[in-house]
């Protein structure tokens, strides 16, 4: 059975920091892009930060570039998000995906297999 379980979330303060990770189980983790998503009330969902399966390739919105870091280790089936510096504006569900990996970082949605079950993140100012 395919799972994403991510970590819990939780409400911070503006320039605080926040620490997300994603477990995955019922597949071969190392074989998929993963890829961090959020969605804002009202908003549909939107790419925040990606890595390839060997972890050479990573990419960032704008938005969070210089702030966020994506890592993952294929050993332990995780996948972390770290936040620094965060601004109201970064409030949502995140959510942690998966797609079958082709050498690259893909910024829809709709191309990712897996997801998890998301987890909010509030910042407030």
């Amino acid at each position: 059975q395919v799972q994403l379980v991510e970590s819990e979330g939780g409400l911070v303060q503006a320039g605080g920091s926040l620490r997300l990770s994603c477990t995955a189980s019922g597949f071969t983790f190392s074989m998929y892009t993963m890829a961090w998503f959020r969605q804002a009330p009202g908003k549909e969902r939107e790419f925040v930060a990606g890595i390839t399966w060997s972890g050479v390739t990573i990419d960032y919105t704008d938005s969070v570039k210089g702030r966020f870091t994506i890592s993952r280790d294929n050993a332990k089936y995780t996948v972390t998000l770290q936040m620094n510096s965060l601004k109201p504006e970064d409030t949502a569900v995140y959510y942690c995906g998966a797609k079958l990996r082709d050498g690259r970082i893909h910024y829809r949605s709709d191309d990712y297999m897996y997801w998890g079950q998301g987890t909010q993140v509030t910042v407030s100012s």
